[in-house]
């Protein structure tokens, strides 16, 4: 590693760390109904929404009601995707006539099964893309659909997170809060107003916004090709702020148009982040206790730079096997400039490392690189990061509630430690609690393991066919443990919600589409409901005075154990897998085999 990919990695940690404070207090103030900056412009907006709506902003609901509204609006998003999908060909912005019979050659079909994938990856924010979308989707598709679902998911998730938080803030009390409301308040002062900004920026810094068609061109080589055009800063600036992922085009953030400049790539980096960071702040203030907060920051801070600078290390000594014969390389082992394999040269090691370890920390999904192309150890960071459940900061929303769901299991390891009641912010943890936490843990994994053991082994699943009727054809671009390794990355993606890949994988296909979307829907809502419940539960009970046997929650001994109990837990589960994959695959390669 080089002094100044080190500073990259934390001037980049300080910024989020300044930042943290007053985004999170700002949220607390929006869902505590507090008068904002952005009140004198946007309050009209929300009283109109709620008008149109028929919602009553002061009537709150329990956490069934809660849950019901939130179901409702996912199955009326899915209905809406997936069918926009279908018909685009008789829709307007459609310059490429996709899905119509004078659709180019170059196109994707979107069949059933993908548009039944893709409507469940946008809904559950987590964005996996098994489709080129320059030469599969329409611009009116890549705007009333993705863009408009990614605001959608991310404030879902966030609004469920605030839920949660009041269930943990409040005491005998039977309701968390609104749904309609929550949703409404984090998109109007919070997703629109940052997004706004940074399409701004983004357009600046040089990416498109335009409806016109792809324009053919004549390069220096002599050779055409086709540029693709459309309304992209838009949809830039949402995917990342509400950690969603999903590319306009295929090379998503590693592609000039999307990620134009390293400003717009650190502002990027920034977004994913901002959201996430700032709600752990935002539980602390509203559970009456800042510092509770500051511990659940520190616990995901010290899991994200421990990733960022193993993968860092990994990618930068790159593969033994071709270091040259020099006698300081032939001594320390390592490729002369890293592994550039796959890579955004103008990033390098440092920033591809530091973009790979946040965006599977926060189940956003973009790329600048190809985690295919990594060294073993490199690409387990990311796909570690996953398996735990994305609580390393997170999705928007989703990070904070299920960070606490593992801090439930953590304190309830705690009260069996110090041998009394387990407790958590004045709040007796009991069995309902407990069971909803491991419900939830367990549904994503035995998800997770279940498909990936099915797709390795069953012939159906590996040749990509039904029924197949032909020879067999790969779906991996790798065999043995790299093989595997993309298998189990791409259903660790969809459970957790992330929707990156290894980008070695033929997921198009029905087995893949339909098992992968089925595997991102328990990754969303077998994780919501059981928290959902958690909430309901805590907000009923009373608060219990802290007494001197009680195990502190706000320091540092807390932080140790809620880090160990997160690892642990995916070590346990996961181990095994991992074992087979980019384990075994780094010992092949220091013995000098490479897939």
């Amino acid at each position: 590693m080089t002094p100044i990919g080190i500073a990259q990695i934390v001037i980049y940690f300080g910024i989020v760390l300044a930042i943290t404070k007053p985004v999170g207090l700002f949220m607390y103030r929006v869902f505590e109904g507090e008068r904002t900056f952005l009140h004198t412009i946007f309050r009209p907006l929300e009283r109109a929404i709620y008008k149109l709506g028929g919602v009553h902003e002061d009537v709150e609901q329990s956490w069934i009601s809660y849950s019901a509204s939130m179901i409702s609006l996912s199955i009326f998003s899915f209905l809406f995707v997936y069918l926009l999908q279908r018909f685009q060909g008789y829709l307007p912005l459609n310059p490429m006539h996709f899905s119509t019979s004078q659709a180019p050659q170059s196109a994707t079909p979107m069949t059933p099964d993908l548009a039944f994938n893709t409507a469940v990856s946008f809904l559950t924010n987590t964005n996996w893309q098994s489709y080129s979308p320059e030469t599969t989707v329409s611009y009116f598709t890549q705007m009333a659909a993705l863009a408009v679902q990614n605001f959608v998911s991310a404030a879902v998730g966030i609004a469920v997170a605030v839920a949660i938080i009041r269930g943990f803030a409040r005491h005998t009390s039977k309701t968390i809060g609104n749904f309609w409301v929550d949703v409404t308040r984090c998109t109007v002062y919070i997703l629109l107003p940052i997004c706004v900004v940074a399409t701004l920026l983004f357009v600046w810094q040089g990416s498109i916004q335009n409806f016109k068609p792809p324009v053919t061109v004549q390069t220096l080589e002599g050779p055409s090709q086709t540029i693709e055009q459309g309304p992209l800063a838009s949809q830039e600036a949402i995917k990342m702020l509400g950690t969603n992922g999903g590319g306009y085009f295929n090379a998503n953030s590693a592609h000039p148009y999307e990620n134009p400049t390293p400003l717009s790539n650190l502002f990027q980096l920034i977004l994913i982040f901002l959201l996430a960071a700032g709600l752990t702040y935002m539980f602390g203030k509203m559970v009456g206790d800042t510092r509770q907060g500051w511990a659940i920051f520190a616990a995901m801070a010290v899991m994200f730079l421990a990733g960022a600078f193993v993968c860092y290390w990994a990618e930068q000594r790159g593969n033994p096997m071709l270091a040259n014969m020099g006698l300081e390389n032939a001594y320390t082992g390592k490729q002369p400039g890293g592994n550039m394999e796959g890579k955004e040269v103008r990033f390098g090691n440092s920033m591809t490392a530091l973009f790979a370890t946040v965006t599977t920390d926060a189940s956003c999904g973009a790329v600048v690189a190809m985690h295919d192309s990594f060294t073993p150890i490199g690409g387990l960071v990311p796909l570690f990061n996953i398996q735990t459940d994305e609580v390393i900061f997170g999705g928007v929303g989703a990070g904070l509630y299920s960070m606490l769901i593992y801090a439930v299991v953590a304190v309830f390891i705690g009260g069996l430690m110090v041998g009394r009641t387990p407790e958590y912010v004045g709040k007796k943890i009991e069995q309902k609690e407990v069971k909803m936490a491991i419900l939830a843990i367990l549904a994503t994994s035995l998800c997770i393991l279940g498909f990936t053991a099915i797709s390795s082994v069953v012939p159906f699943a590996k040749n990509g066919y039904w029924n197949p009727p032909g020879p067999a054809i790969a779906n991996t671009n790798n065999n043995a443990a790299h093989g595997f390794s993309e298998i189990l990355y791409t259903y660790s993606s969809a459970a957790g919600n992330n929707g990156s890949a290894f980008a070695g994988i033929n997921a198009n296909t029905p087995w893949y589409n339909l098992s992968i979307g089925l595997d991102a829907l328990v990754g969303r809502f077998l994780f919501i409901i059981p928290a959902l419940a958690i909430a309901g539960s805590l907000a009923a009970k009373k608060l219990i005075p802290v007494t001197s046997g009680t195990l502190p929650t706000n320091g540092a001994l807390y932080v140790v154990l809620l880090i160990g109990t997160v690892i642990i837990v995916g070590a346990l589960t996961y181990f095994p897998a991992l074992s087979l994959g980019p384990i075994v695959e780094h010992f092949q390669m220091l013995s000098g085999k490479v897939f």
